[in-house]
């Protein structure tokens, strides 16, 4: 979980054949809302969408910020018949709010040992994950100074 400036809140690493949802809502009861009181909205991807009722209980608002519905996604068509040309979207277009979690996934990839998953245990995953972060921000504060 970031801020809308991209830095890192809470972590939570877990294996890759759990489902979203799962991880999420792992992440949302093992977080100390008090650490973070202006926290009052979070902008999740579509495998979230099932943690609305868990983040209403801790009151905080969830919105899905999903790619908009481009249209018909398929046509039945007789034998011998010409399918019409369907309406798509071209090109990458980022989505609002989310492209600040994925800017953060990439600062955190510059990091060699969170390039490439090399951990067995995602607890040793999820250290790293907050080590990357620490490095940045010690990065940013000693350019500031």
């Amino acid at each position: 979980m970031t801020d809308t400036g991209g830095r890192l809140l809470k972590a939570f690493v877990h294996p890759a054949n759990e489902h979203d949802k799962r991880g999420g809502e792992a992440l949302l009861l093992g977080m100390d809302l008090s650490l973070w009181p202006r926290v009052q909205k979070l902008f999740v991807d579509w495998g979230y969408r099932g943690l609305k009722g868990l983040a209403s209980s801790l009151g905080l608002e969830l919105e899905v910020v999903a790619r908009p519905y481009a249209g018909v996604r398929g046509v039945w068509v007789r034998e011998g018949e010409e399918a019409p040309e369907l309406p798509r979207e071209r090109g990458f277009k980022p989505l609002p709010k989310r492209w600040v979690v994925e800017r953060t996934f990439a600062w955190l990839g510059r990091n060699r040992r969170l390039a490439k998953d090399y951990e067995a245990n995602p607890g040793v995953s999820e250290a790293w994950v907050y080590l990357g972060m620490l490095r940045l921000l010690v990065k940013r504060l000693a350019r500031a100074a």
